[in-house]
């Protein structure tokens, strides 16, 4: 079997791991010479812990199975199980964090309720003022700006992939063929559109203008070095606010009884912050929904993040090196992991997986290669 995959993102990619793992040929297209958008501009995080019950977290739950043992085989990845801890100040925050640890899927998520010098214990670095701490130990983190490389390197030693960079789809010409930019013509058994944010073009003539995914975009921030280990991802009380699992009572009297800080609401923000391998900080992030998006990125959310961060680790937060902004595509139905949609005669687009596109994608594409029985 051959299958031409449009995009070298990590939902592109991880399609073609998935094929090229199952004894299948695979050439990959990207209009770029390596790919720029969401899949580098993230945190690298596994992030289990946020996920909603149900197929989300089963999702989340495998694809942390799949990125494991992607790590043991390709270790440019970056897989490491660290866990993630979220700081707790006062009762609200705590009482947040202890309806999670109720949850009847606590357990599959690796919750536990910390306290301040438990949570130390496990991150050192954490040195400043908490109470306690909600601990997460399926959460994970991998190197998002070199884990598409390290699987293209694998997936070329394998024999049976192709890359193709610098070229763009612009038509399908045929059951399962494409025609790019230069003119030639891929032609396979399947085709999967994983095109990212890239959501014009030829994938709104396949898709037709109702397709039911919207674009997000973000701030993020990365640091020099911190000096000492930052062992576990960590995360502020804002992230409860985003993510589904945490939704109830307890939020409710959050959001009532302790809103936002100003540029926290205003720009949609949580704190979730991630070391990496070169002991810098990946520091983030803000949401953007409203069209069309601003084409600089603003200083009061950095500002905003640095103090919260400080306030954790008790101590100035590193010069930051990098700033930047990313796009990623989200299902307007938030509910929905992903969509997936047969476009053409044999050719699939597969597209919106919001914020869990890193987390998610090994069990995305490996739901994609058996629903089409690759």
């Amino acid at each position: 079997m051959r299958v031409i995959v449009v995009g070298a993102g990590v939902v592109g990619t991880m399609h073609a791991w998935h094929a090229v793992d199952r004894g299948h040929e695979v050439v990959q297209i990207e209009r770029e010479s390596e790919a720029r958008g969401a899949s580098l501009r993230n945190f690298g995080q596994i992030w289990v812990s946020g996920r909603a019950g149900g197929e989300e977290l089963a999702t989340a739950l495998r694809a942390r199975e799949l990125w494991q043992e992607i790590g043991g085989r390709v270790p440019g990845v970056g897989f490491r199980a660290c866990g993630s801890l979220t700081p707790l100040r006062g009762e609200l925050e705590t009482a947040v964090a202890e309806a999670a640890v109720a949850r009847a899927d606590a357990a599959d998520r690796g919750y536990r309720l910390l306290t301040a010098d438990e949570a130390r214990v496990l991150n050192p670095a954490l040195r400043g003022d908490f109470a306690g701490a909600l601990w997460c130990e399926r959460d994970a983190a991998v190197e998002p700006r070199t884990a598409q490389l390290a699987l293209k390197q694998a997936l070329l030693a394998s024999g049976r992939y192709t890359f193709l960079g610098g070229r763009e789809v612009r038509e399908v010409v045929g059951a399962a063929s494409v025609r790019d930019d230069h003119g030639d013509i891929h032609t396979g058994d399947a085709v999967i559109l994983a095109t990212g944010a890239w959501l014009g073009g030829l994938v709104r003539e396949l898709a037709g203008p109702g397709l039911p995914v919207r674009r997000v975009r973000l701030q993020m921030m990365q640091t020099d070095p911190l000096g000492e280990g930052l062992t576990t991802s960590v995360a502020d009380a804002d992230s409860f606010r985003y993510y589904p699992a945490y939704r109830g009572d307890a939020l409710e009297a959050l959001n009532s009884g302790q809103p936002q800080a100003p540029t926290a609401a205003e720009h949609r923000m949580q704190l979730l912050m991630v070391q990496r391998r070169d002991g810098g900080l990946t520091i983030g992030d803000t949401h953007e929904y409203e069209h069309p998006f601003a084409f600089d990125t603003v200083q009061e959310p950095y500002d905003h993040l640095t103090r919260v961060v400080e306030s954790f680790i008790g101590r100035p937060l590193p010069r930051v090196r990098r700033r930047w902004a990313g796009v990623y595509a989200q299902c307007t139905d938030t509910t929905r992991v992903v969509h997936r949609q047969q476009v053409r005669d044999g050719v699939w687009l597969v597209t919106g997986p919001g914020g869990r596109g890193m987390t998610c994608s090994p069990a995305i594409a490996e739901a994609t290669a058996d629903e089409l029985d690759w």
